[in-house]
């Protein structure tokens, strides 16, 4: 059955071609497996609910009937304003428009949010653009530079929110613009399609623009909510979509409302975090977490970005999924929410899942794998500007952002075959982790670090889950050892270090630990790690059950290195194997706007014999013994570059498989 909606139609019809319905809810209300909701363009100012669930054999298509043109959003336009003081108008709301939930009543607030001042769920906007929200009146008369946004011209648009007389009144500085000759918007929904009961499954959203919707704070020990999102189920396909401004996150694949566990630390705080998380982790797999059940979704060929806490957010949901070819861009550049939950793509227990041929940019940080990033896998990415740039006051508790942060997993989690090209490639508080064919331009963060409890005398190792492998059965507990890492015909390239950037670590180290923040690009922070010879040797002279060298089972893991090429100042571990460093010539690159990366870099690559690298050589991660392979359990043989193309038997370095000076990566 194809139901149509249009946006133009006089009056709703019977959803029929000739006379459609005017919402897209009044064909969500009625859309079984096997049917198609055909959208055309316009706005649709409205939250869609879908009520049933497709199959696997059957999904519920909701298409846009031309691409990008039908607008599903949370906002409302607001007229009626009213001057107050110079650049300053007021409106009054009447609270009726928000039904139940009142977004200018409601904080940001839940676990691991750290931000100081209470900001609402909604958000004013200027022609489309998210002004800033102050906490006085004051604020909005004598607006001052917000110094830690991303576009610190702009944080002068203030705004500000009060209670009276059962109304919502703003008040807002639109620097000289006149509010009822422009489009000023509010956020009033909470989601903008997002089933409201859990198991909605197997349903298509293709070729919609989402936006502006009052989403929550979305923590892993929490009810994770998105503008749009399958709530807890299975099958999902999200495509050809734009996805923006949302208060916290755009697209969540997150877990499901647990009462007696919902913000648990935040409001009761008799037990830390990590605790409460392991409790939920252990509440869901008893009550249906699955691989039959719940994850398997695909977000493809997306455009996300604006959104203030996350592009894409996820925790136990988003299992078995695959998240490809989006352009995921500005996450948090307002940098008025803080805390441990944000990133272009922040997602915990991402078993199985893959990020493959993604254009991240411009974020807080770019991907943020946390907890359980078993059977993971990151290829044929490019990574930039992830980190604020100069003049951009940075927030002491998110560290210095970076490309990929992987956090307390067990592995295996593999990066291979992509381009991290911000100041700090990545965050390794971790282990059980393969790097393989990628270009590395900046540094090693937090290497054997960051693992404990953050409590200053009392520290303890966070114990975080493994699982049966490409299942969700958690089969064990550990603490993180370090280690268990594998670096293989990989390009560092040293950037020039930025003063601010170093100063800046100081202050980070001054009030966490030493050594947690570096500069120095290449496998050096590995430097003391032992060999695979020298960590089986500690067991070879002992016997199984002696106490007398009980350090063992708890010391470092070994790591595995062969192929890399170290640059312009880029530095090998102690232990380095096969490897080359040109001290001789400086290598060059750049990034275009139009996605053109040229390089000298190829004029200078050495010839090396390197090797194939594929799942027999990478082995098992030590922890859920469990190979870097394949979802399906099929090996990998790393013959495929960034593009695709077929590699040479003795293979270059980096990720691409031929020598050039220009590359188009996206």
């Amino acid at each position: 059955m194809k139901y149509y909606v249009s946006a133009a139609a006089v009056r709703s019809g019977d959803g029929s071609e000739k006379r459609p319905f005017r919402t897209i809810s009044e064909a969500a209300a009625i859309a079984v497996a096997g049917d198609q909701v055909l959208v055309g363009p316009g706005v649709y100012r409205e939250y869609v609910d879908p009520k049933n669930a497709g199959r696997e054999d059957a999904r519920i298509e909701y298409v846009s009937t031309e691409m990008k043109g039908a607008v599903i959003t949370g906002a409302e336009v607001i007229k009626g304003w009213e001057p107050f003081a110079e650049n300053v108008w007021k409106v009054e709301i009447p609270n009726g428009l928000f039904g139940n939930y009142n977004p200018y009543t409601t904080v940001v607030k839940g676990d691991w949010y750290w931000a100081t001042e209470p900001v609402h769920t909604g958000e004013v906007y200027l022609n489309g653009k998210a002004m800033y929200e102050t906490m006085t009146l004051e604020g909005v008369v004598k607006p001052e530079i917000y110094k830690p946004s991303w576009d610190q011209e702009f944080t002068l648009h203030k705004w500000y929110t009060e209670q009276a007389d059962g109304c919502t009144v703003i008040y807002a500085n639109f620097q000289g613009a006149d509010p009822n000759a422009e489009t000023v918007e509010i956020n009033v929904r909470r989601n903008c399609f997002y089933p409201s009961k859990e198991g909605v499954g197997y349903i298509t959203l293709s070729g919609f623009v989402v936006k502006q919707a009052a989403t929550q704070w979305a923590p892993p020990t929490a009810y994770q909510e998105g503008m749009i999102g399958p709530h807890w189920s299975k099958g999902w396909i999200i495509e050809d979509c734009e996805v923006s401004d949302s208060r916290c996150s755009g697209i969540s694949l997150g877990k499901y409302l647990q009462p007696n566990n919902e913000n648990k630390w935040s409001v009761l705080a008799y037990k830390d975090g990590t605790q409460t998380e392991r409790d939920a982790i252990c509440q869901a797999q008893r009550e249906g977490w699955t691989k039959e059940n719940i994850g398997s979704h695909i977000i493809r060929r997306c455009e996300i970005h604006d959104c203030g806490q996350t592009g894409i957010v996820g925790h136990l949901g988003g299992v078995f999924s695959l998240i490809e070819d989006n352009h995921i861009h500005h996450i948090n550049n307002k940098q008025d929410l803080a805390g441990a939950e944000i990133g272009g793509i922040k997602m915990h227990a991402a078993i199985d899942v893959i990020y493959r041929r993604n254009h991240i940019h411009h974020c807080t940080r770019g991907l943020w794998l946390d907890w359980q990033a078993q059977g993971t896998r990151v290829t044929q990415n490019v990574f930039h500007h992830n980190v604020p740039a100069k003049g951009i006051e940075i927030d002491n508790g998110l560290a210095l952002g970076e490309d990929i942060f992987v956090e307390v997993s067990h592995g295996p989690t593999l990066i291979d075959n992509n381009l991290l090209l911000s100041e700090v490639a990545i965050r390794l508080s971790t282990q059980g982790l393969a790097m393989v064919h990628n270009i590395i331009a900046g540094s090693f963060d937090y290497v054997g670090k960051g693992t404990d409890n953050q409590a200053p005398l009392l520290k303890d190792a966070r114990f975080t889950p493994y699982h049966v492998p490409h299942r969700t059965e958690v089969a064990g507990f550990m603490t993180i050892l370090h280690g268990d890492d594998r670096f293989y015909n990989n390009i560092f390239i040293q950037q020039p270090v930025r003063e601010d950037l170093e100063e800046l670590s100081h202050v980070i180290e001054l009030f966490e630990e030493d050594g947690l923040v570096q500069f120095e690009c290449g496998t050096s922070p590995f430097s003391g790690y032992p060999t695979v010879e020298e960590y089986i040797a500690r067991f070879e002279c002992h016997l199984p059950m002696d106490n007398e060298d009980k350090e063992r089972y708890y010391d470092h893991l070994p790591v595995w290195t062969g192929g890399n090429v170290f640059f312009n100042g880029a530095k090998p571990c102690d232990k380095e194997k096969n490897y080359h460093v040109d001290t001789e010539h400086e290598i060059t690159w750049e990034l275009t706007e139009d996605g053109k990366f040229r390089t000298n870099l190829y004029q200078y690559l050495p010839e090396m014999n390197n090797e194939v690298i594929s799942t027999e050589l990478l082995g098992m991660a030590f922890e859920p013994e469990e190979y870097f392979e394949n979802p399906d359990g099929t090996p990998i043989v790393f013959q495929r570059d960034y593009f695709d193309a077929h590699r040479e038997p003795a293979p270059l370095s980096g990720p691409f498989a031929q020598a050039a000076e220009e590359y188009q990566v996206f």
